[in-house]
């Protein structure tokens, strides 16, 4: 009984020096967090090696930010641990030759950048004959989106140099040096060089960039297109506006997601034809720019295209061009050969009011045939759209261009204007909302009256659709 005794309080002696031990050593780790830290760290690097051999992790963690106390002063001087990065200093889309001697390089740069600071930009054509006969040249920047961009901004980059590059064909590379200005942080002015273009050697003729006919007439650069498209509204646009610009003319679309499987069924006929270029673009929605960046895409687009087109289109799928009666798009265009640019005026209609007399067709009728009543709203600024001839124009934007050699005319006396059915192209339901019967109205706190314009050509636009690509699209849906 005795020696029973002696060994229970033997265990409680145990039990406590182990707990005083525990206690003693979870103390010590609170005071010490920067080992903790680094234990953490240390765990997390052999885990993540282990789950993917192939991977090497380069990277540093970072210690808490020092304050040292000055004892002579008193003064607390803190530290600034920066990590991570703001934004890229530029993201390139597309790089073009513009003629013998010069390039445009198409991309996105941190806005913040641009704003408060002075990024440059140095251009380098290596020859692939001779490396060792570089010629280098300044790169001059052009902002061409007014200031909407977002953290991204759209920057152009324009490399000139003194002489003829690459011209006999030979190849060579144009490799960008980029600098941060000294912005984001004033003690660096960091740089970045790439290769923008790898010119392969018989890749470029000068004849036939410069002075052989453009292959097109007009080339449409369609912006960003995103949301759950109508694929009725879409197939109403192409075939209207194929009609319109004619055999020698083609369309570039740029998928932004809103091409859909029902709405790429409507464009396959035109792309088998050859008339229609479809881009996915959906990787831009990685970085944060206006509107899908659609600055950059109708930038790209100019340059891409600059010398397969005498003219060149920019205006949205729910808008739709009217040339005025006893005219055509081509007599139009020959009479402003003398201007670089010439901007469209807009006839905005309404997508909600139809005619009574329509009730219980409309879902056989196309929008434009069924929606015919015009906001004729006085003091209003409407948004413009434009044609330009490219080969004159170094940057532009999605309602005109502020960056052209030659003239831009404004006041056509209606001699061509486009009709805007806006929000119908993102709508899947039936347009009409109301029906009436009446010559003018007042709805919504805005005047309209009655406008058969493009109604009247509805039925010469479904007899062409059909004669171009057959019934293949009859049973589209909305």
């Amino acid at each position: 009984m005795e020696v029973g005794m002696v060994w229970s309080l033997v265990d409680v002696k145990l039990l406590l020096t182990s707990l005083l031990v525990l206690c003693s050593l979870a103390t010590v780790l609170q005071l010490l967090p920067s080992l903790s830290c680094l234990s953490s760290t240390t765990t997390t690097t052999t885990t993540t090696t282990t789950t993917s051999q192939s991977q090497v992790l380069n990277f540093s963690t970072p210690n808490p930010p020092k304050e040292t106390l000055d004892l002579h002063s008193g003064i607390v001087k803190r530290a600034f641990n920066a990590v991570g990065s703001a934004a890229y200093l530029f993201i390139q889309m597309g790089a073009y030759r513009g003629g013998a001697n010069t390039f445009a390089i198409v991309g996105l740069g941190s806005k913040p950048l641009h704003v408060f600071s002075n990024p440059t930009f140095r251009c380098v054509w290596i020859p692939h004959s001779d490396t060792n006969r570089s010629i280098a040249t300044t790169g001059y920047k052009i902002l061409p989106d007014w200031g909407y961009g977002r953290v991204y901004t759209v920057v152009v980059v324009n490399c000139t140099f003194p002489e003829d590059v690459g011209v006999d064909g030979s190849g060579g590379q144009l490799v960008v040096h980029a600098t941060t200005g000294g912005g984001g942080d004033k003690g660096l002015d960091l740089e970045e060089s790439f290769v923008a273009l790898d010119e392969k050697q018989g890749s470029f003729n000068l004849t036939e960039l410069t002075s052989a006919p453009p292959k097109h007439d007009i080339l449409y650069c369609g912006s960003s297109l995103y949301g759950n498209l109508s694929p009725q509204r879409v197939r109403e646009w192409m075939a209207y506006h194929v009609r319109l610009f004619g055999p020698r003319a083609h369309f570039v679309f740029h998928d932004a997601g809103g091409v859909h499987p029902e709405v790429l069924d409507v464009l396959r006929p035109w792309m088998a034809m050859g008339i229609l270029t479809l881009q996915d673009i959906r990787e831009q929605e990685r970085f944060d720019g206006y509107y899908h960046n659609q600055f950059l895409i109708v930038n790209d687009c100019l340059h891409r295209y600059r010398h397969a087109a005498k003219w060149m289109f920019f205006f949205d799928i729910d808008e739709f061009l009217y040339i005025k009666p006893k005219s055509t798009l081509r007599s139009l265009l020959d009479s402003l050969s003398g201007y670089t640019q010439f901007t469209i005026e807009q006839m905005p209609m309404s997508n909600k009011l139809c005619l009574s007399s329509d009730a219980g067709k409309t879902p056989r009728m196309w929008g434009f045939e069924k929606l015919v009543y015009r906001d004729v709203k006085r003091g209003v600024r409407r948004d413009r759209k434009y044609a330009i001839q490219p080969r004159n124009v170094f940057a532009t934007g999605v309602h005109m261009s502020q960056n052209v050699a030659g003239r831009t005319l404004h006041k056509l006396d209606g001699r061509i204007k486009y009709f805007h059915y806006h929000g119908t192209i993102s709508d899947r339901r039936e347009p009409c909302r109301q029906f009436v019967n009446a010559t003018g109205l007042t709805f919504e706190n805005a005047p309209y009256v009655f406008d058969n314009t493009l109604r009247v050509l509805a039925g010469s636009v479904k007899r062409y659709e059909l004669k171009a690509i057959g019934s293949r699209l009859a049973r589209t849906r909305q």
